[in-house]
């Protein structure tokens, strides 16, 4: 079941046990923002011990996705729309929290966000900015790497692109 396509604010749907929901930045209330923000520091900052500014005001402009178990947060990944970082709509800060790692809701997560991106751009190829050690995961998805590897905040990343009509 997909997001309703030109829902600008918030949507939401269950499925399989979790609470799905795509939401813009303002459409956030402050205990989800809270959790969204909290989940994010503890996997990329707290976690992967990378000190840089999470807070890097592209939120503003994003799609929040998450997925909620029993109330409490399990995924999130932001979507960004063309002319944010790149040219064409990204995903990043895509997150599992560890209670659910290695379930496949990563997979579930990055599915959704892909049909959210093809639903308000269908004409778009979608980048993400991969760290490398998930190169295998975003490739399984259909992205291909486009740059060379390159150092970002003491991790390294490729550059991954989704072109149109290629299936996730």
């Amino acid at each position: 079941m997909p997001f309703k396509h030109g829902s600008d604010r918030v949507d939401s749907k269950v499925e399989n046990g979790l609470c799905w929901r795509l939401a813009a930045f303002d459409a956030l209330d402050a205990a989800s923002l809270y959790a969204l923000l909290a989940a994010r520091v503890a996997v990329f900052v707290v976690e992967q011990r990378c000190a840089y500014q999470e807070l890097d005001g592209l939120d503003i402009a994003a799609l929040h996705l998450s997925a909620e178990r029993d109330g409490s947060l399990v995924a999130v990944a932001r979507i960004l729309p063309p002319g944010s970082r790149y040219d064409q709509p990204s995903i990043g800060r895509v997150l599992t929290l560890p209670p659910l790692r290695g379930t496949g809701l990563g997979r579930v997560l990055m599915q959704h966000a892909i049909a959210v991106c093809r639903q308000r751009w269908p004409n778009q190829p979608i980048r993400v900015s991969a760290q490398r050690h998930l190169e295998s995961f975003y490739a399984s998805l259909g992205f291909s790497v486009i740059s060379e590897p390159f150092d970002e905040d003491g991790i390294e990343h490729v550059d991954m692109r989704l072109e149109v009509g290629r299936r996730a």
